[in-house]
């Protein structure tokens, strides 16, 4: 407690101090941001023309709201930076479970006290973070669990009544009293425990086990879903929907630049051990992958494709890269095409597959996907009027290229090298320099003929790359995929 805090009732009375209602002081908070110019939500990416302002209307109206959207859409983010809209600290009455106001305790405990004590009751100041209460819905949740019961317990240790209001054990809702509820997964609440929010959304006040207790409670709620939910595990009942003040859509970044900005934020890159060197278009093609998968009808599009995906594939490109590095003792990890194709586990266990999609398989899908990715990504950074014919004509005249995740920067620029023209073409469409390092070179190269392979113009199977191949022949597999190693280039 700060040494400038008043420490009792009366201290607290004199200084002036008058408490404000939670959503009052919310308000006022962010009046006072939005005047300021202060960023509302740091981190949070994407939402600055959509949702924040939709959030921000909901609060200045005082309006308790729920945020509706697909997995991995930051969400819980959002509602757990709502604490820096709380004050610093608050004054509560020595003691309460239920953060009693000093002037107007809701517990039996609260106005005890402040009836044996008066002026000299003991206040504690807690802060923002002690005010806000998280629970995750399930099926198993109860009312007692939300609001409270009566604890035989506590009834027998203080030789009270069962119908004193001594006896109450509270439950998360009371506790978070003069402070933010938020609820997450709604749905996955059962029905008769959604009924028990009703008073508190519109009264604001709760009943425990048909006694006669009543707490007042001030209390600022939120709430997060799936819309997916609705229909596979639960769904909001009306009434409930009814009382919530705004409904509030989530959605996936809506420009791979944005997507790209967000992987990198939350990505862990920086590692302990070897310095990781990241090509951007490395990163646009993990984010494409994403983003490709949002749209492929093989992929159940009501659930979604976490952005926690390009997320983990980061990372796992990222590991590919240093743990090759580490082997070689190069003296830093460069991701490449191949170290995405090694992150095949970070994306067949984030994709939910239509009937269709079940037919052809997680693996295929996302093999694909990585293929369209790389060449979407060197198209929009190169275009479509770049001539690959040199390239092309190497493999048609019966040339062959033997690429593996796991050889080094220079072998792999010593073998990209026999391709005529290859090199040249990763300057000319500045993917890298003549001076670039030979991880980003190498990476470059790989791009450009994952480029070629995606548009059926060379093929690629275990052996590595070949000659041009019939548009319907299938079966891609990607670097690392069981392809030999660069010795035939000095490795």
């Amino acid at each position: 407690m700060s040494q400038s805090r008043p420490s009792t009732v009366g201290a607290l009375r004199a200084s002036g101090y008058r408490p404000r209602p939670v959503k009052e002081e919310i308000r006022s908070n962010l009046v006072r941001k939005l005047r300021a110019k202060e960023q509302l939500f740091p981190g949070v990416r994407g939402y600055d023309d959509s949702v924040i302002p939709q959030i921000v209307n909901a609060v200045l109206a005082q309006h308790d709201f729920i945020l509706l959207g697909l997995r991995g859409q930051a969400k819980s983010r959002i509602l757990r930076q709502l604490v820096d809209l709380l004050d610093e600290e608050i004054p509560v009455l020595e003691g309460s479970e239920v953060n009693d106001n000093p002037f107007a305790p809701i517990s039996k405990e609260g106005r005890i006290l402040l009836e044996r004590e008066g002026d000299d009751a003991p206040l504690s100041w807690i802060p923002r973070e002690a005010r806000y209460v998280e629970k995750l819905a399930t099926p198993d949740v109860t009312v007692a669990d939300l609001i409270g019961d009566l604890d035989p317990i506590k009834a027998a240790r203080g030789g009270h009544l069962l119908s004193d209001e001594l006896t109450i054990h509270y439950g998360l809702l009371p506790r978070a009293n003069r402070g933010i509820f938020a609820l997450n997964e709604l749905p996955d609440l059962s029905g008769k425990i959604q009924v028990g929010l009703f008073n508190i959304l519109q009264e604001g006040d709760v009943q425990i086990k048909g006694y006669p207790v009543r707490l007042a409670l001030d209390v600022f709620l939120v709430f997060t879903a799936n819309p997916e939910d609705y229909t596979a595990r639960g769904k909001i009942i009306t009434p409930l929907k009814d009382r919530i003040g705004a409904e509030v859509r989530t959605h996936y970044p809506e420009t791979v630049e944005t997507g790209m900005q967000i992987t990198r934020q939350e990505a862990w890159v920086e590692r302990g051990g070897s310095p990781v060197e990241l090509p951007s278009f490395v990163l646009e093609v993990i984010e494409r992958v994403a983003f490709l998968a949002r749209k492929d009808k093989r992929v159940d599009q009501r659930s979604g494709v976490s952005q926690r995906m390009p997320i983990t594939v980061l990372e796992g490109a990222v590991s590919n890269a240093e743990r090759r590095a580490l082997r070689l003792d190069e003296d830093r990890a460069i991701p490449r095409i191949g170290d995405v194709y090694a992150s095949l586990p970070m994306i067949t266990g984030k994709l939910e597959l239509e009937y269709e999609g079940e037919l052809h398989g997680a693996e295929r899908i996302a093999l694909e996907l990585i293929s369209e990715a790389a060449r979407d990504t060197f198209r929009d950074r190169a275009g479509t009027s770049v001539d690959l014919e040199e390239v092309v004509e190497y493999f048609e005249s019966g040339g062959a290229l033997q690429v593996s995740d796991d050889a080094g920067a220079r072998a792999c620029v010593q073998g990209f090298q026999q391709v005529p023209g290859l090199l040249g073409l990763v300057a000319e469409t500045g993917l890298a320099s003549e001076e670039s390092v030979d991880g980003i070179r190498a990476a470059g190269c790989e791009l450009i003929l994952e480029t070629l392979v995606a548009e059926n113009r060379i093929s690629r199977s275990d052996q590595g790359y070949g000659r041009a191949r019939h548009p319907s022949s299938k079966g891609r597999k990607g670097p690392g995929q069981g392809f030999q190693g660069l010795d035939p280039f000095g490795s």
